[in-house]
């Protein structure tokens, strides 16, 4: 959510240019009836006070005050140029008064034309650098051509020339957010956070300075700062809505939606009419936003259309409905809304990421490069859109995944496997896959012992957005006590994803069963017809389903069948629960040769606590662990009670590099043996082997 922040600085610093309102007016020499035109300049009713300078003018034309204060209220009141052609004509008749060149000076700032102010007022400074309307321009100027270290030394300068001027300290204000805000898109977080903790020091307490800090503390990723910043923003009921919304997105970055929700709820009580629009609709998004974080869609769909027959801008409304889409899965109305904003801005932000983000969850890469590519050209080098791209280049970047392993069972078989996978991506729709596996089983109390080794090479492509094509094929070579010989391994398999919420999978596999030496010596070749079907939904169920028809090259065959019915209790981490049932059913029985009974049954329960390498950054850690315990049942014996534990325990050493140890215990038959416990434990090492995708973008290098 601090996309949604961008703006909020760009306003900021916007402000920071306009800060200051000096009438560098001699008010002594005017005549007394032009009081209320001064408190009308002082008040900020710039076209009434425009209206009342005209008229005294009317009366006396060659009035220098009136016609300096009829030039200031002209440009603050939105005709910058015509206050500037004013200005310029007072000092041909009055070329040497200082008054008058601070008055077009400012002009020019008004006109944003800060070149030739930056020129104008190191002129004015040389004539007098203790003056301090020319000094506090020049800091303004600097600051509006973001040369932030020379706005600083020109800003400490007017306040050691009036120490404590009100507006000298809000023009440091803005030149400390502008300066840190400058810092944050480098990545300079402690200098930035400085700046903003200066700001306090003399301000003792202001609501934005606050409000930027805490922002900052969560683009440095230092969440529990930013909470104790929030707090602090407590002064007012309109300072106790801005703190209970940051501490809403702050809870949600924590992964603790319902205090998120708690505290958005909190904020909208204390909506009322005297608060600002602004604030009133920065509370009403965050409501939204904690609703769909809740999974609580109902709700945020008719919040949204409640709030959109209510308003005549809606393009915040629309975001929120795109993201609602995007939650819900529904990606092309979330590309339509998105569409939608940015017909009416082209520049929007959300408008121009969303998209993005909804293209590539469409699978629709290309076009989510090319979004992204033109979102970064309207907001160069923006964190969020380069961060995008980064992580859509590492799903396209070659990768090495290897993983050793070592494995025994209660039937004193033993194997040493190494799984060696390559991914070579040439495109967003093909990649060039291959396999290495070696495996040495032996068994010490048999006196026997067998190697395979098999290489395959093949690849993946994508016909349509999710649905994808692979194919790799190879030769498994086998050498044991008794024999040698080699077959030939492959596997087929047609993904598709692009039924909502839904995922099924048709496969042909072909493979030489492994498990251990004997099985090996018997050449038994299987060939596995297989559906996986997963089903997920907007209320936290899942389903998942898993069928092989397995034909063997000794006239067996069987059938085999996996579901799993789950819930989803977490999301961060991702905590299920669920029930699995599991049914194994050979036309012929063999137990002397391998496992393979007319009828299996398994029951079990189980969690699982999930991590996820692709949800954590670099220098973190990730798992995955999972246990369930049930009853099997074999022919017509009694049942059995079974366990199975797996875990895994990974660190995250940089983008392109991470390591984890595992292991796995089980005493649930399989189709080599029954009543048996099988153990395995090893390590695994994913590296992607270059920096960035080996064929060319859209993105901006």
């Amino acid at each position: 959510m601090l996309i949604a922040f961008q703006p909020y600085l760009k306003k900021v610093c916007k402000k920071a240019f306009m800060a200051t309102i000096l009438l560098f007016l001699g008010y002594s020499s005017c005549a007394q009836n032009m009081n209320p035109g001064f408190q009308m300049l002082e008040k900020g009713s710039f076209k009434e006070a425009k209206i009342f300078f005209e008229d005294i003018l009317k009366e006396y034309p060659e009035n220098k005050t009136a016609q300096l204060c009829l030039g200031r209220a002209t440009g603050l009141s939105g005709n910058p140029d015509e206050a500037t052609a004013i200005f310029q004509s007072l000092l041909k008749t009055y070329p040497q008064d200082f008054e008058i060149k601070l008055n077009y000076a400012e002009s020019l700032l008004w006109n944003n034309n800060f070149n030739d102010a930056k020129i104008y007022y190191q002129g004015l400074l040389k004539e007098n650098d203790e003056s301090f309307p020319a000094v506090l321009g020049y800091a303004n100027t600097l600051s509006n051509l973001k040369e932030y270290p020379q706005a600083q030394e020109f800003i400490n300068k007017a306040l050691v020339i009036k120490p404590g001027n009100p507006n000298a300290l809000t023009s440091k204000k803005y030149i400390h957010l502008g300066y840190s805000n400058q810092l944050v898109q480098a990545q300079s977080f402690a200098p930035a956070i400085q700046l903003l903790k200066d700001n306090i020091n003399f301000l003792e307490y202001d609501t934005e300075t606050l409000q930027v800090l805490a922002n900052t503390y969560i683009i440095a990723t230092q969440i529990d700062s930013a909470l104790i910043t929030y707090k602090r923003i407590n002064k007012t009921q309109t300072d106790s809505i801005i703190s209970l919304n940051g501490v809403s997105l702050i809870q949600h970055l924590k992964g603790k939606e319902k205090p998120a929700l708690n505290s958005s709820n909190k904020a909208v009580e204390l909506l009322n009419s005297n608060i600002a629009q602004n604030i009133n609709q920065q509370t009403i998004e965050r409501n939204i936003q904690a609703l769909i974080w809740n999974g609580k869609y109902r709700d945020a769909s008719s919040l949204i259309d409640s709030q959109i027959e209510q308003h005549d801008t809606k393009n915040w409304l629309l975001a929120l409905r795109a993201t609602l889409n995007i939650y819900k899965n529904n990606f092309k109305k979330s590309v339509e809304d998105y569409d939608q904003i940015l017909v009416t801005d082209s520049t929007s932000f959300d408008g121009n990421l969303g998209k993005s983000n909804a293209q590539k969850a469409m699978g629709n890469y290309t076009a989510a490069y090319e979004s992204a590519g033109e979102a970064l050209e309207i907001y160069k080098d923006q964190k969020d859109i380069l961060q995008f791209i980064k992580n859509l280049d590492q799903q396209f970047t070659p990768v090495a995944i290897v993983k050793p392993s070592y494995s025994y069972d209660n039937g004193d078989n033993e194997a040493y496997n190494l799984d060696v996978n390559l991914s070579v991506p040439l495109s967003t729709q093909l990649a060039v896959i291959g396999n290495y596996n070696y495996r040495d089983t032996f068994n010490d109390v048999l006196s026997s012992q067998a190697t395979t080794q098999l290489f395959r090479l093949g690849a993946t492509y994508e016909f349509f957005p999710n649905i994808k094509f692979k194919g790799i094929a190879g030769i498994n070579s086998i050498a044991a006590d008794n024999t040698s010989y080699e077959e030939f391994s492959t596997d087929l398999s047609l993904q598709i994803k692009s039924i909502k919420l839904q995922s099924i999978e048709l496969g042909y596999k072909r493979n030489v069963e492994s498990f251990n030496t004997a099985l090996l010596e018997r050449q038994l070749v299987q060939n596995n017809y297989y559906v996986n079907y997963n089903l997920n939904t907007n209320f936290n169920l899942g389903w998942f389903a898993q069928y092989f028809y397995t034909v063997q090259n000794d006239g067996n065959s069987r059938n085999l069948l996996f579901t799993s019915l789950y819930y989803n209790l977490l999301k961060k981490p991702s905590l299920k629960a669920g029930v699995n049932f599991q049914s194994i059913a050979f036309k012929d029985q063999v137990p002397t040769i391998y496992f393979s009974p007319s009828r299996f049954n398994a029951v079990e329960i189980f969690f699982n606590l999930d991590r996820s390498l692709e949800s954590i950054k670099k220098g973190q850690w990730y798992y995955d662990l999972s246990a369930a315990t049930g009853y099997q049942f074999i022919e017509e014996n009694s049942r059995q009670s079974t366990y199975r534990l797996q875990g895994n325990l990974g660190y995250k050493f940089s983008d392109r590099t991470a390591l984890d140890v595992y292991g796995q215990q089980s005493n649930i038959a399989s189709t080599t043996a029954a009543g048996f416990t099988f153990t395995e434990f090893g390590f695994k090492l994913k590296w992607l082997m270059t920096s960035k995708p080996l064929f060319k973008t859209t993105r901006m290098e």
